[in-house]
């Protein structure tokens, strides 16, 4: 049985770092993604990396968030720096195998139950 399980959430001041993890059981993936949702907005694209070792991330996060790999752990992170308010939100990982429009949700098969990230100005 797959299960993802996002932990290290919380709340942080403006300027701030956290560090995500999900913690992968059941087998690998090769693509792993980061999405969030704000209050009343839709579920976006955050950070996806692939097994090769590539990444990719959204522009409003490029130079702030990295994502990573432990593989010996099956565990994906996202450590966040210079955290902004609106990056207030609830943090998910997903896992899949697409290597094309990762930003896309349903390019995903598995998703954790998330985690919430609130950033105060």
């Amino acid at each position: 049985q797959v299960q993802l399980v996002e932990s290290g959430g919380g709340l942080v001041q403006a300027g701030g770092s956290l560090r995500l993890s999900c913690a992968v059981s059941g087998r690998t993936f090769s693509t792993m993604g980061w999405f969030r949702q704000a209050p009343g907005k839709e579920r976006e694209f955050v950070a996806v990396s692939w097994s090769g070792g590539s990444t990719f991330y959204a522009d409003s996060v490029q130079g702030r968030f990295t994502t990573y790999r432990d593989n010996v752990k099956n565990t994906v992170y996202l450590q966040m720096i210079s955290l902004k308010p609106e990056d207030t939100a609830v943090y998910y990982c997903a896992a899949g195998s697409a290597r094309l429009r990762i930003e896309v949700r349903a390019n995903y098969d598995y998703w954790g139950q998330g985690t919430q990230v609130t950033v105060s100005s």
